[in-house]
C-alpha cells in the first residue's frame, strides 16, 4: 500500500503519464491523492458568490463558508485540524492558485504526521493548478458552482473577467462583483508585469446586453493596447476609439490605473467615475485622489476634443486603494439608508484593523450589503482594492 512516506515515486509516475492530463477533475484528484500516499481526501470549491464550499463530487453536502471549520480555513487561508467523525484526523488545507482562493481540501488519515501534512499541502497546490485549467473548459465543473441560471449579459462579462485575486508578496489586487447572476455593465480588470500593477474598474451605461457588450469591448480594447506596451493615456484612447467605431451610441465610465511596484507611484485616469478612495494608516483620505473627472469613454469624450488627463500620487507602504462603481455607495445599508462612502470606508478600516486578508474583507463587505433586510442593489456593485507592501530596506 502507498503511504505518505513512500508516495514520491507514485507521484512522479502520475505526473509523467500523459493520460492523466486528460482526466476529468474528480478522477484526477482521486488519482493524485492515491499517488501521494494519502488515505482519503475531499475537495471543496467556493461557489460563485463565495457563500458555500461545494464538494467536487456528490459524496457529501456543501458547507457554509461562514460558520464551518472548512470555511474558516478558506477565510483565513490557514490550516485547521479536527478529529474525524469516522475516526482518525482531518486536516483542512486551503486550495489557492497564485493569490486566488479556490476552496479547501479535507485530508483524512489515521494520524497527522509531518509527512502527511507535507503531502496534503502538495496535493492542494497541484489541485489549484488543475482547477484553474479545468474551469476554462469543463462545463460540468462550472455548473456545480452556480446556484441558479445566469443571465446572458452576466455570462458574457464573466467570460472576460480575470481571477478575483492576483498578487505577489508585495502587492495584492482583489475584487468582487454583484449581482453575480444578473450583471449588466460592470467589470474589473487587473494584471501584473515585472514592474507594474494594472487595474481598471468599468461601468457601462444601462443594464442590458448592450451594456455588457460595451464593457466587453472596453476591456478588450484596454488589454489589446496594454499588451502592445501602450502607456496609460493610450489605453483610454483605445477604448474611446473602439466604442466610437463599434458601439457609437454607447459609453462607459471607468478608472484605469497603473502602480509602479518599485516606487509606489500611482498613475490614473478617471473617465466620469466615482473617485477612488485611499486608505492610509487606517484612515480614509477622502480627497487624496479627488480630481476633476474626464468625460466617459466613447462618444461624449470624442466631442470635447481634449486629451485625457493623467493624475499621479505617491503611495506609502501599506496603503490600500479602493476603486468602485456607484452601485456600491447607492446600495442600502442595514437601517435602510444608502450605504454611502463613509460607511463603506469604515467597514474596510475595521476589517484591516482586525487583520483580515484583503479578499476576505471584500467578500464580507459585499455580503453585508446584499444580506441587509432592506438590501436592493440599484445597479451593479463592483469593488476592487489593491494594497502595496514593498520590501523593507
Amino acid at each position: 500500500m502507498t503511504t505518505a512516506e513512500t508516495g514520491d515515486g507514485h507521484l512522479e509516475e502520475f505526473l509523467a503519464d500523459p493520460e492523466n492530463a486528460t482526466l476529468d477533475l474528480p478522477t484526477a484528484a482521486a488519482r493524485c491523492t492515491s499517488a501521494l500516499g494519502i488515505q482519503n481526501s475531499v475537495v471543496y470549491l467556493a461557489d460563485i458568490q463565495q457563500r458555500r464550499l461545494v464538494p467536487l463530487t456528490d459524496v457529501t453536502s456543501s458547507l457554509l463558508i461562514d460558520g464551518s471549520l472548512a470555511g474558516w480555513t478558506y477565510r483565513t487561508q490557514s490550516l485547521r485540524v479536527e478529529e474525524s467523525e469516522a475516526g482518525g484526523m482531518t486536516a483542512w488545507i486551503p486550495i489557492v492558485d497564485g493569490a486566488e482562493r479556490l476552496g479547501v481540501i479535507a485530508v483524512n488519515c489515521p494520524s497527522l504526521t509531518p509527512a502527511v501534512l507535507l503531502r496534503g499541502r502538495a496535493l492542494a497546490k497541484l489541485l489549484g493548478m488543475m482547477i484553474t485549467s479545468a474551469r476554462a473548459y469543463q462545463d460540468s465543473f462550472v455548473r456545480r458552482l452556480r446556484a441558479r441560471p445566469m443571465r446572458l449579459p452576466a455570462e458574457m462579462l464573466r467570460a472576460f473577467l480575470p481571477p478575483r485575486t492576483i498578487g505577489t508578496s508585495h502587492v495584492v489586487s482583489t475584487a468582487v462583483l454583484e449581482p453575480a447572476y444578473e450583471l449588466g455593465g460592470d467589470a474589473f480588470d487587473h494584471s501584473l508585469t515585472e514592474t507594474t500593477l494594472h487595474v481598471a474598474v468599468l461601468d457601462a451605461m444601462g443594464h442590458n446586453l448592450a451594456s455588457g457588450l460595451t464593457t466587453a469591448v472596453s476591456l478588450a480594447a484596454c488589454r489589446n493596447a496594454r499588451r502592445t506596451g501602450a502607456d496609460l493615456p493610450e489605453l483610454v484612447e483605445s477604448v474611446d476609439d473602439a466604442l466610437s467605431q463599434w458601439l457609437p451610441d454607447q459609453f462607459c465610465t471607468g478608472v484605469l490605473a497603473q502602480l509602479d511596484l518599485a516606487s509606489g507611484m500611482l498613475r490614473w485616469v478617471n473617465c466620469g467615475h466615482p473617485t477612488p478612495l485611499l486608505i492610509r494608516d487606517r484612515r480614509p483620505l477622502v480627497d487624496a485622489m479627488r480630481r476633476e473627472a474626464d468625460p466617459p469613454m466613447g462618444v461624449p469624450s470624442l466631442l470635447t476634443g481634449e486629451r485625457r488627463e493623467t493624475h499621479e500620487s505617491a503611495l506609502k507602504p501599506g496603503d490600500r486603494v479602493l476603486m468602485y462603481t456607484d452601485g456600491v455607495t447607492e446600495a442600502r445599508a442595514v437601517d435602510g439608508a444608502e450605504f454611502g462612502l463613509e460607511q463603506f470606508a469604515d467597514y474596510i478600516i475595521g476589517a484591516t484593523a482586525a487583520g483580515e486578508l484583503a479578499p476576505e474583507t471584500l467578500r464580507r463587505l459585499i455580503h453585508a450589503i446584499l444580506d441587509s433586510p432592506t438590501s436592493r442593489l440599484r445597479d451593479d456593485a463592483t469593488i476592487l482594492m489593491f494594497e502595496w507592501t514593498p520590501p523593507t530596506q
